[in-house]
Order: structure tokens, then C-alpha cells, then sequence
């Protein structure tokens, strides 16, 4: 087949071309683009595949796109880069491989271009377009990728229990692509992953986490940690979300499966982050990942707060505040980062119960102001995920549900405008209060600032210098500072 798509005939693609051409080369666009370009999505990374040497080729090419052109050669690995502007092109050499069963790390000979197509993981992407002039364009597909493209379905070219057991992290690369491209997985590539689920342990959390936030951020993220429970594969890469599983009844009263809560939690955050996903900042996006992990870890500490009350049925008392303090865990086991990133997520699970209990037509100002405060800049989110959190099937409660948190939303903003509440400080600052009572640094100056934010925070003074350091003057009379 001689494909005519006009991003074949990309000048960049023609001039890799006769560049191998000139240095007698076969080379090959392969990969993700290939598959892209059929699916009508993205793509900016090109792959290209040369039987010979790809170093070669990469350094002739980086020589004649010229000034800016920036090349990396990875002598190690038969590899090279080209960067200029918005062109990414990678350079590797036909290869075979052959794997130790205690290694995902292939030992890696030069090989055929069939050779190098049948290593790839999935028939998908291992279809190849030639770049040299005589066969511009024509397309090799040996293993039907379009045909499953057509079928909508991730398949291995090979037998899928070698291909798993070789590199037991194309597991999570098939499920992976089966959720961000809405496919189902193969029959056989479905039973490969859970004959060879305990092959995971050999590979890295760091790219385990990699692939978990690819299925995050795709459009309903649920399908991918379905798969990877039905797999087998979840108990062992995230036991604490496993056990979330299943439906205890007692006295005929039985709770919710918080698992399959906890997803629909997710894919609404999902759906109601989409907009999000299409901004073009990168630390938008990166905000949207961790309020759906927010999401995915907002119930994970119900199992071990679950206990059985005869009158109230089932309970989970505080399992906000112990899933708050499992997400620390949860995150250095996973490799995911223990920085600002983590600390939104645990705030965002402890928090998530609060804005429920202000729905309450006798809710104080007070209760309000101190969840403005302690959510700061992220309230909004937090209200995302407290819309996301509801999921129940009586559709009037649920509307019930929405409108209130539409009235605590206007509170909010009310009491905002008026006391400018989110991430405020005390009017008087700790240096002032050693100033103005001439006391050393000492816990009372600490207490003093504290008694002050919470005096604004229950409204017994405005958010306000003067009001403040009146306030101030007071409690230091009370406690004979003056």
C-alpha cells in the first residue's frame, strides 16, 4: 500500500529520506506516528528506523537542517536525537533482541527490519512507512495493525506470554493504550497479562508511575484500573486501592463497593476536567493529574475506618483524616512525588468531607471562613471534587445535593469579598507583637498571633490592622504583658 496522506509528504520526512538515500540506506518512519497518522491524532515525536546505522543518518540529518539543529548521540544504546524548533526526530538502527528472565534490559543485536517490527510491543505499533524515494510511502504492515486499528483492539505481534514475559511492562503499556485510545484488549493479550501479572515486580515503580499517569489523564481513566484489577495486576502495584473491593453485609444492611465509587468519583472529575486538558500550559494540566489522584485516593482510607454501628449500619468516622495520612505513603511507595504535589493531594483528601457538613441552612460564617482558609487558592478544586463525589443513583437527591453545593459556593464568595478570608495572614505579625510588647521569641508571641487569625476566622473582628492590633493590645492586658 502507497499511502497519499499530506503528512507524508512532510519536508522533513522527504529530507530524511534523501539523506539515507544519499548514504545508501533503507530507513523507515515506524511507531506511534505511524499509528497517529491513521488515528488522527498529534503526534510530534518521529521515529525512525534505518537498516545500517541510525547514528549515521541522524548526524547527515542534523547537518543539513543547519544552525539550531541540536543532535545527541547515545552510543550505548545505537541511538540518536535530532532537535530543532518543533522537529523531534529519534534515529535507531534495525535491531532484534533477546532477553534474561530476571531483566526487562534486552541484549540488542543489529538486526532486519522484520526483525525490528516483530520486538515491537503491540501490531499497532509496528507498522512502518518507507522514507527512500524509490517506495516513498509505502506502508508494511505484517501484523494487520490497521486492521486492529479497525477492530479497535491491542494486540502483540508475537505470542503475548513472551512478549509480557520478556518485558513485563508492556502490561501496563497495553492497558495504557487500550484506555487513551478506547480499545479493548485482545483475548489472548488479555489472558497473557494475568498469567504473567507477577512478572511486574521486576520493574520499576518510577515506570509503573509513568504509565499510571498516562491512564490518568486519559478521558475516563476508570476503564484502565478496571483492567488493571481484572488483570490481576492491581493487588500488586497498589493493594491499598484493591481493598476498596467488595460489599460487607450485615443485619441485611450492606455499604457501598467503594471502589467502583471511587471510579465514577474519578471519571467525573475526568469529565469535568477536560476543558483543562486542552489549555496550554503544562502546569494547568499538571494541576488537573493531581486532583484526579485527589480523586482516585479520596475514600482510600474507608477500609480501615469501616466499623458496624446497630443504629447508624455501617460507618467510616474520620476516614478522611486517615486517608489524609496514608497519601504520603501511598505516593513514596509509588514514586510519585514527595513535594507540593503530594501535599495537595493529602490536603484535598482530608478535606473533602467539610463542604458536606456547610449545606446546613444553620451553618455558621465561621465554618465557612475556616474552610476558605485552610483550602486557599485550591477551593475551587475542592468543590470540583465534592460535585464528583456525588453518586447516587436517586437522581432527586443527587440535584439536591448539586444545589446546595451551588448556595455553599455563593456563601463563599460572599464571605470572600467581605473578609477577604483565602490565604490571609493575621494583620499583626509575629515581629510586630515582639515590637509592640517587647517580648523575646517565645511560644506566647505564637498564641498571640494565633488567638488573633482565629478571632477573625469566628468573626469577633474584621480582617483588619487596626481591629487587630486592638485585639492584641487587649489579650496582652488579660495576660499582663502590659
Amino acid at each position: 500500500m502507497i499511502l497519499t496522506d499530506p503528512k507524508i509528504g512532510n519536508p522533513v520526512l522527504r529530507m530524511v529520506g534523501e539523506t539515507a538515500d544519499q548514504l545508501g540506506l533503507e530507513c523507515y518512519v515506524v511507531g506511534g506516528w505511524v499509528r497517529d497518522l491513521f488515528l488522527h491524532r498529534p503526534s510530534n515525536d518521529i521515529d525512525v528506523v534505518v537498516v545500517g546505522s541510525g547514528i549515521s543518518l541522524a548526524e547527515a540529518v542534523a547537518k543539513k537542517l543547519g544552525k539550531g539543529a541540536h543532535l545527541s548521540v547515545f552510543k550505548t544504546y545505537g541511538t540518536a536525537q535530532v532537535k530543532k524548533r518543533d522537529i523531534e526526530l529519534e534515529f535507531v538502527g534495525a535491531r532484534r533482541e533477546s532477553y534474561q528472565h530476571d531483566s526487562r534490559n534486552p541484549i540488542v543485536e543489529d538486526g532486519t527490519l522484520q526483525e525490528d517490527q516483530e520486538r515491537r510491543d503491540f501490531t499497532i505499533n509496528a507498522m512502518a512507512i518507507c522514507l527512500n524515494k524509490d517506495r516513498y510511502g509505502e506502508l508494511l504492515d505484517p501484523f494487520d495493525g490497521i486492521g486492529d486499528m479497525e477492530r479497535c483492539i491491542i494486540r502483540t505481534p508475537l505470542d503475548p506470554d513472551i512478549t509480557f514475559s520478556d518485558d513485563p511492562l508492556r502490561m501496563m503499556r497495553a492497558i495504557r493504550f487500550a484506555t487513551q485510545l478506547g480499545f479493548n484488549l485482545d483475548g489472548e493479550t488479555f489472558d497473557a497479562i494475568a498469567r504473567n501479572a507477577s512478572r511486574i515486580e521486576i520493574i520499576t515503580r518510577e515506570r509503573i508511575a509513568d504509565e499510571l499517569n498516562k491512564i490518568m489523564l486519559s478521558r475516563r481513566p476508570s476503564e484502565g484500573w478496571l483492567l488493571l484489577d481484572k488483570t490481576g495486576l492491581l493487588p500488586l502495584i497498589f493493594p491499598e486501592l484493591a481493598a476498596l473491593k467488595g460489599v460487607e453485609v450485615k443485619d441485611g444492611r450492606g455499604h457501598k463497593d467503594v471502589f467502583y465509587h471511587t471510579l465514577q468519583v474519578l471519571d467525573n472529575i475526568a469529565a469535568s476536567t477536560s476543558e483543562r486538558m486542552n489549555e496550554s500550559t503544562d502546569e494547568r494540566k499538571d494541576k488537573v493529574l493531581w486532583l484526579r489522584w485527589a480523586a482516585l485516593l479520596h475514600d482510600i482510607g474507608k477500609p480501615r475506618s469501616k466499623a458496624w454501628d446497630a443504629q447508624a449500619g455501617w460507618t467510616f468516622r474520620n476516614h478522611n483524616y486517615i486517608g489524609a495520612k496514608m497519601v504520603p505513603k501511598i505516593f513514596a511507595k509509588l514514586k510519585l512525588p514527595l513535594n507540593e504535589k503530594m501535599e495537595y493531594v493529602k490536603k484535598m483528601v482530608d478535606l473533602h468531607m467539610r463542604p458536606i457538613n456547610l449545606i446546613e441552612d444553620t451553618v455558621t460564617d465561621s465554618a465557612v471562613r475556616r474552610l476558605l482558609f485552610e483550602a486557599g487558592d485550591d477551593i475551587e478544586d475542592l468543590m470540583l471534587l465534592c460535585d464528583a463525589d456525588i453518586t447516587s443513583r436517586n437522581e432527586e437527591k443527587k440535584a439536591r445535593f448539586h444545589r446546595n453545593y451551588q448556595l455553599v459556593r455563593q456563601k463563599m464568595v460572599e464571605l470572600e469579598e467581605r473578609d477577604r478570608i483565602r490565604n490571609f495572614q493575621p494583620p499583626v505579625k509575629g515581629d510586630e507583637i515582639m515590637e509592640i510588647l517587647h517580648l523575646e521569641p517565645c511560644s506566647t508571641v505564637g498564641e498571640l498571633k494565633a488567638a488573633i487569625k482565629d478571632a477573625i476566622l469566628d468573626g469577633i473582628i474584621p480582617n483588619e490592622y487596626e481591629a487587630a492590633r486592638a485585639y492584641l493590645m487587649e489579650m496582652a492586658k488579660e495576660r499582663g504583658l502590659c
